[in-house]
């Protein structure tokens, strides 16, 4: 086979592997958004609370490790869905605050949820149409994630509310970030696992809708 057409060959072959991750990395997301969004449900109707942070984190983390552990075997499907169900089961009780406290709980939490939807559907069309590179804003938003945390904890610990919306206004650019950077890794072969990319596309929106929610209680809630 002539050099040109072993080009074009490994040239298709690369075209046909990154639809096919972006095909699973998007059905898989669906799929866990339904099933948190189904946990969360459940735990509004059991009138189940916050587990605690402590636990919270434990859960998370340790259902994160399984996930990356087992990414290229069936049970990382399992544990994919175990982590982003537990996710849910911790957002329900949060929802449930919001339409308590606030008279316009529920255009709260919805325009949080559509805010989330437009960002991710913009910047995934952005990344997926244009084909840009920004694999060179991945070190800056791994640290950007960990001065927010900590902030975070922080905020909560010594009630600090300013800073805690500091801290939400940060997770919103950052989360944005995150979600042009895995866009970019699984069009330009950065990432070639599914599961790790569905995960990591999960948590940026998790995260975003969480920060838009209070900001969005901040500035425009009702009690």
């Amino acid at each position: 086979m002539p050099a040109s057409e072993r080009t074009v060959s490994r040239a298709d072959s690369r075209v046909l592997a990154t639809n096919k991750l972006v095909r699973n990395t998007y059905i898989l997301l669906s799929l866990t958004l339904m099933f948190s969004a189904a946990t969360a449900g459940l735990s509004m109707m059991l009138g189940w609370g916050q587990p605690g942070l402590l636990l919270t984190f434990a859960g998370y983390f340790g259902l994160l490790f399984l996930t990356e552990r087992f990414r290229n075997s069936v049970w990382g499907l399992v544990f994919v869905f175990a982590l982003t169900g537990f996710m849910g089961l911790t957002l329900g009780p949060i929802i449930e605050t919001y339409l308590k406290v606030f008279s316009n709980g529920g255009e709260l939490v919805m325009t949080a949820l559509g805010g989330t939807a437009v960002i991710f559907v913009g910047l995934s069309a952005y990344a997926l149409l244009t084909r840009k590179n920004f694999s060179f804003i991945g070190g800056f938003i791994m640290v950007g994630i960990l001065v927010a945390f900590l902030a975070g904890i922080a905020a909560m610990v010594f009630s600090i509310p300013g800073l805690s919306l500091a801290v939400s206004a940060m997770f919103v650019l950052l989360m944005s970030g995150l979600i042009l950077y895995q866009t970019s890794e699984m069009v330009h072969g950065g990432e070639t696992n599914y599961i790790t990319a569905t995960v990591t596309l999960y948590v940026a929106l998790f995260n975003l809708f969480l920060s838009l929610l209070e900001i969005l209680g901040a500035f425009s809630g009702r009690r």
